[in-house]
């Protein structure tokens, strides 16, 4: 096919997803996207987690073609505009309630690493301390800042991109406790070592500026922190005084099955990361934070296109949807169905070594063999063949976790409970006929 051959001839290798998905992809509409053979697949990609509604919503398109159709700005840097005004409006009417009044909201560039540059900078600013906390696992986007807080190393080694004064801590990954137990204490011992790397005197670890967490880690594996975990850890940065930065780029506005992922956990932060979602599948990234942490002058933070009004009027029609349609409590329900299948799914497949998530973003871990005490070795070769089997059949996932051993499900919130029942038997499909070729067994985590 010519502008699929053109395009693979002339893009950088650093392209991901064309690798895999080697089709020209022409149209979509809710979750089912058509290649140019007229192919369809069930996206449980959703453009990493960016398109809630689907593709191509009417209501979002159609508030975009009005908005196209007059004489509004389309960018506006950070000009007063009605639709950045419609914007803040229901973004703000959406947040936890302890955070309606008390926030301030920064515009960043259009993708959520250049929000986690500005968190970071508004920490680093208003505590004049420089050194970062974050966790293992942890991924918070691919420029210089972004990848220092990013526990995976492979992006980011070889070109001086390893920054200095980033102390990484142990997120309480269950299935395979980085303190090498049975996961029963894994959220204890982080929590301890936590409290003791931050006070110990001869620790060697300077105080940081901030923490910079993930409710869900997304790329390392759809790991969900536990609600008792992130009160602690809240409880601990409020002890210290030091920031606590939560990413919401990815779970943010109803994936998790609550409108922000930190309800479940009933915490507040002092920075929010917010893209993806929040701009109706348009770029789009802002960072809300404390309006006591407000202390920049003009232009100390500043992009071309934070003023991207097409992306605000989307982002506010998403919104606007979302709550109309109660597709926050729809993502909770269709999230318990589709994990319910994939447990059922893995009685039956001995290479599923653990399921876990929140909502509509669930993951599913593909190990080797085990024993009855231990997470078998994570098999990446085996998740990235179920993951080509799937995409034969008609369904679009993405791997990740360590190794690229984790299933990523991450549906619109739209999806129905026929598109679930689907998704599941493409699923399993794909799953017996990898299994056929190279069986083993492992056993199943709770």
């Amino acid at each position: 096919m010519e502008a699929l051959t053109y395009l693979e001839n002339i893009e950088s290798n650093a392209r991901t997803y064309a690798q895999t998905f080697q089709r020209l992809f022409v149209s979509g509409r809710g979750m089912r996207i058509k290649d140019a053979s007229g192919q369809e697949f069930l996206d449980c990609l959703s453009n990493a987690g960016t398109l809630a509604l689907g593709h191509n919503p009417p209501e979002v398109r159609d508030a975009v073609m009005r908005f196209l159709d007059s004489d509004h700005l389309q960018q506006a840097l950070d000009l007063a505009t009605p639709a950045k005004h419609a914007f803040v409006q229901e973004l703000f009417s959406m947040l936890p309630a302890q955070m309606r009044d008390t926030s301030k909201i920064l515009f960043c560039g259009p993708s959520g690493s250049d929000a986690v540059e500005a968190a970071i900078k508004l920490a680093r600013h208003y505590t004049k301390r420089s050194p970062l906390m974050a966790f293992h696992g942890g991924y918070h986007g691919m420029t210089a800042g972004a990848l220092s807080a990013m526990g995976k190393l492979s992006p980011k080694t070889g070109d001086g991109l390893i920054a200095q004064g980033t102390h990484f801590l142990p997120f309480p990954y269950r299935f395979r406790c980085p303190f090498g137990t049975n996961g029963e204490h894994t959220d204890q011992l982080s929590i301890d070592y936590i409290r003791t790397v931050l006070s110990d005197p001869e620790g060697g670890i300077a105080k940081p500026a901030a923490v910079i967490v993930e409710v869900v880690q997304g790329e390392g594996g759809c790991i969900p922190a536990s609600a008792n975990w992130l009160r602690a850890l809240r409880e601990i940065t409020l002890e210290q005084d030091i920031l606590l930065i939560v990413d919401e780029v990815q779970t943010g506005l109803g994936r998790t099955g609550s409108t922000f992922a930190i309800e479940h956990a009933g915490i507040v932060p002092d920075i929010l990361v917010l893209s993806k979602a929040i701009g109706g599948g348009y770029p789009l990234a802002v960072i809300v934070y404390a309006e006591h942490l407000d202390t920049w002058g003009p232009g100390m933070h500043a992009g071309t296109f934070r003023g991207n009004q097409i992306a605000m009027v989307a982002g506010a029609a998403t919104m606007q949807q979302i709550r109309k349609d109660h597709l926050v409590a729809h993502a909770a329900r269709m999230g318990d169905r589709l994990e319910s299948g994939l447990r059922d799914i893995a009685q039956r497949s001995p290479f599923i070594g653990d399921i876990r998530g929140r909502g509509l973003m669930i993951g599913v871990e593909i190990t080797k063999p085990a024993d009855n005490q231990r997470a078998g070795q994570a098999d990446g070769a085996r998740a990235h063949a179920i993951k080509l089997n799937c995409f034969d059949n008609g369904l679009m996932m993405e791997t990740g976790g360590r190794h690229g051993a984790v299933l990523r499900f991450l549906p619109p919130l739209t999806i129905t409970e026929t598109e679930v029942g689907m998704v599941l038997d493409r699923f399993e499909q794909a799953v017996r006929k990898v299994g056929e070729t190279r069986p083993h067994v492992a056993r199943v985590a709770v």
